[in-house]
């Protein structure tokens, strides 16, 4: 069978259990179990051996289950890096890249320690620290397993030498001050976790999705806390729910932190807040 027809078969049966990137997932999967670039399969009509057929029809399987391409191949893209991901953690996202280049337009040269509340598979904090070569980080998370998906993470980019990673919450944080505090914390609705997509709320782990009855409960611990562990001139970067931005904005406000910057997403949602002391 050739490369092409494969994929028609593939697509076929994922458009048939409802999943919108159907032709691009049949693309993906059969690039990887070939070992060859989308693009060079696209280009290149090859034939498919009986044994690589039969790996690209129970990986369509799998997907077809609704079971995220990322969770399956156990990694992940974030600005041009594979992280190695497992179903204990968050899948790190598009929007969450927003957060990143305000951070290295703002810090670019110095010398600074920061702190990665929720740390996940730690893609935003190695992604700091890889394009800030002066920085050192922490970071933090609740999941003992997610700490271990980063840990492995951090290793793979050789970068254990400037970062350090503990299973604790953010209330357990003292005598340290931080150059800059970066998050991105749980905030969807409890009550909308259940009309979330099959990929999101059969797969991804709760407890990185829940973020109590209106969305905000960890990020007002992050935001009441963040005012007491940041330096003068430091910053606190947030990334937001849709349609939270006027609420968080009020709790920075209450907590004595003002808005310097606000990046809207590829919606037009206001997806990431920046602020720091009054």
């Amino acid at each position: 069978m050739k490369a092409s027809e494969a994929i028609n078969i593939g697509s076929k049966i994922l458009k048939n259990r409802n999943i919108i990137s159907h032709k691009i997932d049949a693309e993906i999967i059969l690039s990887h179990v070939l070992k060859t670039s989308r693009e060079k399969l696209l280009i290149n009509e090859q034939a498919i051996s009986y044994i690589n057929l039969k790996r690209f029809k129970k990986i369509i399987s799998r997907r077809s289950k609704k079971e995220p391409i990322a969770y399956i191949f156990n990694k992940k893209e974030f600005r041009s890096k594979d992280f190695y991901v497992v179903k204990n953690s968050l899948i790190p996202r598009p929007e969450t890249e927003l957060l990143i280049d305000p951070i290295i337009k703002k810090f670019k040269g110095k010398s600074i320690y920061f702190l990665d509340m929720g740390v996940g598979t730690g893609c935003i904090m190695l992604s700091i620290l890889s394009e800030l070569n002066n920085s050192r980080g922490l970071g933090i998370d609740i999941c003992n397993k997610a700490i271990s998906v980063a840990k492995i993470n951090l290793e793979t980019m050789k970068l254990n030498k400037r970062a350090s990673l503990k299973c604790r919450s953010i209330d357990t944080i003292y005598n340290k001050k931080f150059d800059l505090i970066v998050s991105n914390p749980p905030y969807i609705v409890k009550r909308e976790i259940n009309q979330l997509s099959e990929d999101i709320k059969k797969f991804e782990p709760q407890k990185a999705l829940d973020g109590g009855h209106d969305g905000l409960d960890v990020i007002r611990k992050v935001i009441y806390k963040s005012k007491n562990i940041l330096k003068l001139n430091g910053i606190l970067a947030l990334e937001i729910g849709r349609g939270q931005y006027y609420s968080v904005y009020n709790i920075l406000r209450l907590n004595g932190l003002r808005e310097i910057k606000k990046i809207k997403d590829y919606r037009d949602n206001v997806r990431c807040i920046f602020s720091t002391l009054k």
